[in-house]
């Protein structure tokens, strides 16, 4: 009886090799790869964190967030205060699909980041990692400048927690537009009216 060929893990060298090779395909195959080694990929991926092409230590942050550990989520933690806006975009997504709550005061920092792009991630994570965000994304309505209050209002509305419903009311006289609507159909999905009447 012929046995099928016994699959050989490709060599750590050769994965790392692959994943800043510059072709996307290979470095998503060595970064699946890497994730499948667990806590051991960390070594082979830290001389990556401080690279300095952008493009490294994206793929470094991507790979991590196949690595299933607490150092992994760690480091993904310390790549939201790249340089590199992409970088921390990618970070703040894998943050959010590991629903890391360790990561919430960091990623609520983002909510006001240079990017536009970063910010969204920032809040699209927050509302990935759920109700343990509610708290910090309530300060955020509350004292926020207008692009965090809009981000926090927006990852509210994804999460519906009772807890952010005085927030949300008290958002609905904000005076960014984008606030009022978040802010308007959060209350709404949560069974508030939105209608409120004021004392004569």
């Amino acid at each position: 009886m012929n046995m099928p060929p016994r699959h050989t893990q490709r060599e750590p060298q050769t994965l790392i090799a692959d994943l800043i090779s510059g072709k996307d395909d290979r470095a998503e195959m060595a970064a699946l790869e890497l994730g499948t080694l667990g806590q051991a990929a960390l070594d082979w991926l830290r001389p990556l964190f401080a690279d300095p092409q952008a493009e490294h230590r994206w793929w470094a942050a991507r790979a991590l967030s196949l690595v299933r550990s607490n150092e992994a989520h760690q480091a993904l933690i310390a790549f939201l205060l790249d340089a590199d806006s992409d970088v921390r975009a990618c970070a703040a997504f894998a943050l959010g699909e590991l629903q890391v709550e360790e990561a919430i005061e960091s990623l609520a920092k983002l909510l006001n980041d240079s990017s536009v792009f970063v910010s969204a991630m920032a809040s699209d994570a927050l509302a990935r990692i759920g109700q343990a965000s509610t708290l910090t994304l309530i300060d955020r309505l509350k004292y926020g400048a207008a692009i965090e209050r809009a981000r926090a209002a927006k990852a509210l509305l994804a999460i519906l927690d009772s807890r952010s419903i005085p927030a949300l009311i008290a958002a609905l006289d904000d005076e960014s537009p984008v606030v009022q609507h978040y802010a308007s159909e959060a209350l709404t999905r949560l069974g508030v009216g939105t209608i409120l009447l004021k004392p004569q």
